[in-house]
C-alpha cells in the first residue's frame, strides 16, 4: 500500500499534510497520535470515506473494525455476520463463531451480550467481510487489561489466519508494541515517527518493550 503526498483540510485547518508511507502488504501497522492529530482522518482517506489531496495505491478492499461493536441491536449474533456477507459466504459464519468463542452465542441478540462479547462479534465480522485491508480505530481502547491481553491476541491469531494488510489506530504505545510491524506516529496531521518493531506479533502482553519509550518520547515532543 503505498500513500503520496497525502493532504486533507477541513476548511483552513490542514487534518493531514503532505503525508507519504509505504506500508508492506500483509503486515500490521500501527498509527498513533494524540486526540487530533489525524490518525482517524487517514484511515477514512484509506477506506475511501473521505476527498483528500494525493494518491492512494494497492488498498483493495476494505474492512472496517470500530471502538464500539456497532452490531444491529434487532439481530442475532449469526443475523449480523450474515448481513455483511454474500450468502454463498454463509457457510463460513459457524466457524469463525467457534474460533471467537461465541458459536453457543449464535442465535443471541446484542442486548444480551457482555461488552468483551459483542466486541467479538465485531472481530469476526470484520474478519469475514472479505477483505485485502482491514483498518482498526481504536478497537481495544475501552477494555480493561484481561479482556483486551486476549482480544488482541485473538484479532493476531485471526490476521496469521487472512493474510490481511492491518492498520490500526491507538493511543497506547503497549498495544502498538505487542500488535504491530510498524508503528507511525502522527503529530498535528504530520509523520512525526516511523518505527519497525522487532519480531511477529502477539508479543508479550505483560512484557514493557523498549520501543514503548521511543513511542512515547515521539508522542511528547513539541
Amino acid at each position: 500500500m503505498k500513500l503520496t503526498n497525502i493532504c486533507k483540510n477541513y476548511g483552513e485547518k490542514a487534518a493531514i499534510s503532505n503525508i507519504s508511507i509505504e506500508i508492506e502488504i500483509g503486515k500490521i501497522c500501527a498509527v498513533l497520535g494524540e486526540s487530533g492529530a489525524g490518525k482517524s482522518t487517514l484511515l477514512s482517506i484509506i477506506a475511501g470515506m473521505t476527498s483528500y489531496e494525493g494518491t492512494v495505491e494497492g488498498v483493495g478492499r476494505t474492512s472496517y473494525l470500530f471502538q464500539s461493536p456497532k452490531l444491529l441491536p434487532n439481530l442475532t449474533v449469526e443475523e449480523n455476520l450474515k448481513f455483511v456477507l454474500p450468502k454463498q459466504r454463509w457457510g463460513d459464519i459457524l466457524p469463525m463463531l467457534e474460533k471467537v468463542g461465541l458459536e453457543k452465542l449464535r442465535t443471541s441478540r446484542p442486548g444480551a451480550l457482555s461488552g468483551g462479547e459483542r466486541q467479538r462479534v465485531a472481530i469476526a465480522r470484520a474478519f469475514l467481510y472479505p477483505h485485502d485491508t482491514l483498518l482498526m480505530d481504536e478497537p481495544f481502547s475501552s477494555l480493561d487489561l484481561a479482556l483486551k491481553k486476549s482480544l488482541i491476541e485473538l484479532c493476531a491469531a485471526l490476521w496469521r489466519e487472512s493474510g490481511s494488510t492491518v492498520l490500526f489506530v491507538t493511543h497506547d504505545v503497549h498495544e502498538a508494541a505487542v500488535l504491530s510491524h510498524r508503528a507511525l506516529v502522527l503529530r498535528g496531521g504530520r509523520l512525526a515517527g516511523d518505527f519497525a518493531v522487532e519480531g511477529e506479533p502477539p508479543r508479550d502482553f505483560l512484557v514493557t518493550s523498549p520501543l514503548e519509550g521511543k513511542l512515547t518520547a515521539a508522542l511528547m515532543q513539541n
